[in-house]
């Protein structure tokens, strides 16, 4: 695979490179540009099959990329390279874009690339990824679903319930969803976001959607339409706490 660089920090392009030279032989670096408007025009000229794209860039951010292109030129994949914080970690996961956070670990390096010679991210899912980081709070979520990617309002969903390695998604104004991403992968990226407790070891809830809190027969949350959330002992105070912070 052909690739090209974009980042202004020369170090960081050099320590890339070398990265890739010792840990990624397939992949040939064609390119590196300390911009986005060269890297821009190198795209166009050269043809890369893979971008590594540095997010944070006097002038351009990476995600103006796009902005850039047609949708039909987008045929390269794309892989960010970023020092950006939890909150921005969180809005690459939600969106389903890879990343390589600085300094760069070869182990991840590999990873990223394996992913990106085997399928290519929609458009969409960029999209996605600058929407979510340009909102105080992360909205739209990308999960798997047979050859492709569904975009999920984080705001409706109501529970998800595991089912082994698939889980159903509910929503409060539309039908089920059954995808293929299991529960421990939902709390990783949900979770994080307080809106969202893992009650039980099937359930996660979105708390702005609890109607109550019932401490008998073992605890179990009350949502709407007459839904029974049930608790796990070890999630009562975690509960009580979120029902304090919420009085506040």
């Amino acid at each position: 695979m052909k690739a090209i660089i974009i980042d202004d920090e020369k170090r960081a392009r050099v320590n890339l490179s070398l990265l890739l030279a010792e840990y990624c032989p397939t992949i040939e670096v064609i390119a590196e540009c300390e911009n986005l408007s060269s890297g821009v025009k190198s795209i166009r000229k050269l043809q890369p099959d893979l971008v590594f794209l540095d997010i944070e860039m006097p002038g351009h951010s990476g995600l103006e990329l796009l902005d850039f292109f047609d949708e039909e030129e987008v045929n390269f994949g794309i892989i960010f390279t970023t020092a950006y914080n939890e909150y921005a970690i969180q809005a690459f996961k939600f969106s389903a874009i890879d990343y390589l956070l600085k300094p760069i670990a070869p182990e991840e390096l590999t990873e990223a690339v394996k992913r990106a010679q085997k399928q290519k991210q929609k458009i969409e899912s960029f999209k996605v990824l600058k929407e979510n980081l340009q909102q105080e709070t992360l909205t739209k979520i990308a999960v798997p679903s047979a050859n492709s990617l569904i975009f999920l309002d984080s705001n409706k969903i109501q529970y998800i319930k595991g089912e082994g390695a698939y889980s159903e998604v509910f929503f409060t104004d539309s039908p089920k969803r059954l995808v293929s991403r299991n529960l421990k992968n939902f709390e990783d990226i949900l979770c994080p976001d307080n809106r969202f407790i893992r009650v039980h070891k099937s359930y996660i809830v979105n708390f702005d959607h609890v109607i109550a809190f019932n401490k008998s027969e073992g605890g179990f949350l009350e949502m709407g339409n007459n839904i029974q959330i049930p608790v796990s002992p070890d999630k009562t105070q975690t509960i009580l706490d979120r029902i304090q912070i919420v009085k506040r």
